[in-house]
């Protein structure tokens, strides 16, 4: 009875402190990362290093130098070199260290075995980047940091871009306009299209941006963010004569263009290699982000007079997309499903539209037109996102990179709060006026009569 009691002595608090851990684990990985998960994989990797390189395939025969060294100081086996390894720096999601390749490595070749490198460590994932000729870095995550998505403190920050998500390798996903000036972005129902949008409308926002929407959902998507929107469409037939108007803004400001770098007039757009990021600060025309809700909703027709309608907007868009970014115009072309089947010209506006991002679709053709021109495994990984995590998307572009990536929340109310606050920096353009939007004002809150309270009796 003595043992037994003694035995029950220790074992409660051992037994507290797994239950702890394993809930700690679950609920809060990034603490648990920190305080246990971390320092197991530090240790693992600083024992297993040699070895593990080995069993990679990582190693080469050492040189001659090195033998006779060897063979001089000490009587052990003369091992294969692993590459150099750098110093280990502890992250709040994983480890971070750089490798010095071997003669007649390339990066490819740690790629291949990060799942083995993974494995071996003990750590969620390992991913391989190449700094410099000879240098790469691997970021190991400890845990699915897009499980309950925490944006990093230290966010890059810059003119025309947004950090809206977070990717797999718990790096932040950014949306460079200059760098992709035109995005496709497909999601069903509740895939969490709608949180993306309203990151990057907030993430401009506060930016010298002219922010134009069309939103054939009679704008329930987009007029929250009237009071920052300069231009706002909510039907086929707004939208008919605002593409119109941005086409012409457009080419007024190739006129600019040619006017400042002395070309003739006559010279056509498509052979003008420069754009209004060469002029004076003082002759910039402001840049103007197009957000298109619902895309398909442009294509979609009923009779020869919506045919002839739906054509000359695609057209129009198409001429943005091909034109619009020398003139500091830009696209974000969203919807719920985007194939061939749309009509003529779905295909070729897809292919002026360098970025892909891809939520969870109804059907694998969707992923395939915003994905297949990327990667095979990207089209799979898209079809694999489970409905029961909203946010989740893969995210590429035309040079064959991608990777999966999640968008936190986000509440409309706060989204259209950023857009209230910075109201007055909406740029002004004589030719949007027309179609600037009405602010909504926001409807008084009504408070709801509580339960009647019955009067206390006098006493005596």
């Amino acid at each position: 009875m003595t043992d037994l009691a003694t035995l029950l002595e220790v074992g409660g608090p051992i037994a507290a402190l797994g239950g702890g851990a394993a809930y700690t684990r679950a609920n809060h990985p990034g603490l648990y990362w920190s305080a246990v998960g971390g320092p197991i994989s530090t240790v693992r990797l600083l024992s297993s290093y040699a070895s593990v390189m080995e069993a990679c395939g990582l190693t080469i025969a050492p040189s001659r130098l090195r033998v006779l060294a060897v063979k001089a100081t000490t009587r052990r086996e003369v091992r294969p070199v692993p590459p150099r390894r750098g110093i280990i720096r502890p992250t709040s999601t994983g480890l971070r260290l750089r490798l010095r390749l071997a003669p007649g490595q390339e990066p490819a070749d740690v790629a291949a075995s990060a799942e083995r490198l993974r494995h071996a460590w003990g750590v969620h994932a390992v991913y391989v980047s190449t700094l410099k000729p000879g240098v790469v870095e691997l970021r190991l995550v400890g845990f699915d940091v897009l499980r309950k998505v925490r944006m990093p403190r230290k966010t890059e920050r810059g003119f025309l871009k947004v950090s809206v998500a977070l990717r797999e390798d718990a790096m932040p996903f950014v949306r460079d306009y200059r760098a992709v000036p035109h995005q496709l972005t497909l999601g069903a129902t509740l895939s969490g299209k709608s949180m993306y949008l309203r990151h990057l409308v907030s993430g401009l926002a506060p930016q010298d941006v002219a922010l134009v929407g069309v939103d054939c959902k009679r704008g329930v998507e987009l007029a929250p963010f009237a009071s920052r929107l300069s231009a706002l469409a909510t039907d086929p037939d707004e939208a008919a004569e605002l593409l119109p108007v941005l086409v012409k803004e457009m080419e007024d400001r190739y006129d600019l263009i040619k006017a400042r770098q002395g070309i003739a007039l006559s010279t056509p757009d498509e052979e003008i290699t420069s754009d209004i990021w060469g002029l004076p600060d003082s002759e910039r025309p402001v840049p103007v982000v197009l957000f298109v809700d619902e895309v398909a909703e442009l294509f979609l027709t009923a009779t020869r007079k919506d045919e002839e309608r739906r054509d000359e907007m695609v057209t129009q868009l198409i001429r943005l997309a091909q034109l619009g970014r020398a003139a500091g115009i830009y696209l974000e072309v969203c919807g719920q499903r985007f194939g061939a089947e749309l009509g003529k010209g779905a295909t070729m506006l897809r292919a002026q539209l360098t970025g892909r991002v891809c939520h969870r679709v109804n059907d694998e053709a969707s992923a395939k037109m915003a994905l297949g021109d990327i990667a095979q495994e990207a089209v799979l990984a898209a079809c694999a996102i489970p409905a029961e995590r909203p946010g989740l998307a893969v995210a590429g572009d035309t040079s064959g990179g991608w990777s999966r990536i999640r968008t936190p929340y986000l509440s409309l109310g706060d989204a259209a709060d950023v857009c209230r606050e910075t109201a007055h920096l909406v740029p002004n353009l004589p030719a949007l006026k027309p179609f600037r939007p009405c602010a909504p004002v926001p409807l008084p809150s009504v408070e709801r009569p509580g339960p009647a309270v019955q009067p206390r009796p006098l006493t005596d």
